[in-house]
């Protein structure tokens, strides 16, 4: 024997059209493919449910913003689904889901002052105390930072930098589609002159960038907006952006390094791609689930903080008790 082995030609190949699919599905594989895209079809119509029940229920200034917060996990398992029947259109449906995020990343912040009751109530509540920003993902290791006084400024550039992040992605999205169609964009080239190793950890700083005031934001109105359940909100964000950004990104490095076996006619990267894909519509079908239970309520207006003064007292040693 000459050591050689044999490598299936498929494993070099593109990933398989949708018809060769269905034509290679087993019996396991029909049966799993019918419940994942039955869920994402379920995740989709919860979600259009709770559109019919927002729009009849919540005060107009905060319809547009949960309407977008909600709408993450079933976009996603639909996003998803689509990939998952028809792979080679994976990179397009992945940067779908990603753009929409980037948009849910700002919509989070503004659901959030919303809740206090807009702007000028955010302002007029919260003028006394101020915010603390050796948080994540950006300064979580600087306690010594000082606090900001909350002003209209200090608000603007908050806003601004979750904003940021929802046109720069699309623009970077649409960039990178104008140049796949030249072929000088593949998600799998790391190569220096390659376009993804620059514009990837571009949008990685853009969006700790992003994450960063909604953070700053959620530490602040965490003790004035926990009668309205904005913990677990903020925990099921943070579980949507974790497993669409970073479980997605991990399975994809470990399949572009051959980690992950080729399985005709699924090559290395196809085969990541598709384990990915299945992955997301079973957890935002369950993250659609628990997301509609927490907006799921009565709308009614935050009462007035009458202990404004003790809520201080509270942020405020809550803060030492972090730094120390």
């Amino acid at each position: 024997m000459d050591g050689k082995r044999t490598i299936d030609p498929s494993c070099r190949d593109r990933p398989p059209v949708a018809i060769d699919i269905i034509s290679q599905l087993d019996i396991f594989g029909i049966i799993l493919y019918s419940v994942l895209t039955f869920m994402a079809v379920v995740s989709m119509v919860v979600y259009i449910e709770e559109c019919w029940y927002i729009y009849r229920k919540v005060p107009s200034h905060k319809k547009s913003a949960i309407i977008w917060v909600n709408g993450a996990a079933p976009v996603i398992a639909t996003m998803s689904c689509l990939g998952m029947w028809i792979p080679r259109a994976t990179m397009f449906t992945d940067m779908t889901s990603a753009c929409y995020f980037a948009i849910v990343v700002f919509k989070f912040l503004v659901l959030m002052i919303e809740e206090v009751g807009g702007d000028e109530a955010f302002l007029r509540r919260a003028g006394k105390n101020k915010l603390r920003i050796s948080t994540g993902p950006c300064c979580c290791c600087c306690p010594c930072l000082p606090h900001v006084n909350i002003t209209r400024r200090s608000l603007f550039l908050l806003k601004l930098g979750s904003f940021q992040f929802a046109v720069l992605k699309i623009v970077f999205t649409i960039l990178s589609i104008i140049l796949w169609t030249n072929d000088n964009f593949d998600i799998a080239d790391m190569a220096i002159t390659g376009a993804a190793i620059w514009i990837n950890p571009g949008v990685g700083v853009l969006t700790i960038i992003a994450l960063w005031p909604v953070a700053i934001m959620f530490m602040h109105l965490r003790i004035t907006l926990r009668s309205l359940k904005i913990i677990p909100k903020y925990a099921m964000y943070q579980l949507v952006l974790v497993l669409s950004q970073l479980q997605s990104a991990i399975i994809n490095i470990l399949a572009m390094n051959g980690t992950i076996a080729c399985t005709p006619p699924y090559s290395s990267q196809a085969r990541g791609y598709m384990m990915s894909q299945q992955l997301l519509i079973l957890e935002m079908f369950i993250i659609t689930l628990v997301t509609r239970l927490l907006y799921r309520r009565q709308y009614d207006p935050l009462p007035d903080d009458e202990n404004d003064d003790e809520h201080t007292k509270i942020v405020l040693s809550a803060d030492k008790s972090d730094i120390a």
